[in-house]
């Protein structure tokens, strides 16, 4: 027969739900699906584009949470007709509706983790090496490696729009495009200082070194109204490319370089034989740091946190990868992992999802 401890497990469970109902708003949604079929069934609205194209857009957003919610509700109801038949043939069947249960919950505890203002947008990853000489260079391009195995995973769509190569071995500085469903929303929390500790490769005697590499994540604001840039605040250079980038590169001076002259925020685009195109990319990449930063700075005044930018050194590091210990520890969430391969091969799940269940 089912156990004590199943029971608990069940109403721990349900309990849950109930949390997660209350918090993403079921009832205010159905009511508000009402109002959106009721607005698309009146054919004076078709003949704006742009209001019917949103109307669709949050109904199906809508309609995704309010199913994984029924789904839910349903398996619930049937454990529950399950138990009251108290018969031992059931028992199978009420462990796999458990196990099915646990894992939508979860997804959908994931799904009201991502429901802050620009997380369903896409994104950019800034990898900055720091403090370490070659074996930062060398840890900045780890990273890079990283970042790309785990979006792989997650089927994003990746360009890098930037990459300054090392002195001889690695990369100083890269910055990735990020296409996809909650691409910001994902990656959010990796902005930080992450510290790699090894023997170095690059010393003769294997000593071991602490190097350190900033990333910073930000998402892609196509337009803000709050954002106004002046013309003479900017300072742009045009370079030759450095790195992959097709036939052009170190020929035609078609990289770009945007410089915001009051805040001494940098953009660089290299990824297409454009000029114009690479400049086009490099300011939009602009609004979008000027925006994040202001936010940022918000939640500064308001939870008196640290600077935005800080110095890429010992104090502000997120997390430690200790290769030579065999371990690698998040400093926010505690989250400590042993598979230093996997990880490093972009198996980054656990230290993302306990980051974002903290509400970081």
């Amino acid at each position: 027969m089912i156990e004590q401890k199943e029971f608990k497990l069940i109403q721990k469970l349900y309990e849950k739900f109930i949390i997660l109902k209350r918090n993403l708003e079921y009832d205010k949604k159905k009511n508000r699906l009402k109002e959106i079929h009721l607005l698309l069934s009146n054919t004076q609205n078709w003949k704006n584009i742009l209001i019917t194209t949103q109307l669709y857009k949050e109904n199906k957003e809508i309609e995704t949470i309010i199913l994984k919610i029924k789904d839910i509700d349903k398996k619930i109801k049937k454990i529950k007709i399950l138990l009251r038949e108290n018969d031992k043939k059931n028992i199978y069947s009420i462990h796999i509706l458990i196990t099915e249960l646990k894992q939508k919950i979860q997804n959908l505890t994931l799904y009201t983790m991502l429901s802050q203002k620009n997380d369903k947008l896409n994104c950019y990853i800034d990898i900055q090496s720091g403090s370490g000489g070659l074996d930062a260079q060398n840890w900045a391009k780890m990273l890079l490696r990283m970042y790309l195995k785990w979006l792989h995973k997650k089927e994003f769509k990746v360009a890098i729009i930037h990459e300054s190569e090392g002195d001889n071995i690695g990369i100083k500085s890269a910055t990735v495009h990020v296409s996809g469903k909650y691409a910001y929303g994902w990656l959010r929390t990796e902005t930080g200082i992450h510290r790699l500790v090894r023997p170095s490769p690059f010393n003769n005697n294997k000593k071991r070194h602490t190097s350190f590499c900033s990333i910073f994540v930000y998402p892609e604001i196509k337009k803000s109204h709050e954002i106004k840039i002046q013309s003479n605040d900017l300072r742009i250079d045009f370079y030759r490319s450095s790195g992959a980038g097709g036939q052009h590169v170190n020929t035609t001076e078609s990289a770009v370089r945007v410089t915001h002259i009051p805040t001494g925020i940098v953009t660089q685009s290299q990824s297409d034989r454009s000029q114009h195109k690479n400049k086009n990319q490099a300011l939009k990449q602009l609004v979008s740091k000027l925006h994040e930063l202001q936010i940022q700075k918000k939640k500064t005044e308001q939870k008196k946190k640290e600077q935005l930018k800080h110095k890429i050194r010992w104090g502000n590091q997120i997390r430690s990868y200790i290769l030579d210990d065999a371990r690698i520890k998040d400093l926010r969430t505690g989250i400590e992992k042993t598979n230093i391969q996997e990880i490093l091969n972009g198996d980054l799940d656990h230290f993302i999802e306990a980051s974002l269940k903290m509400g970081l």
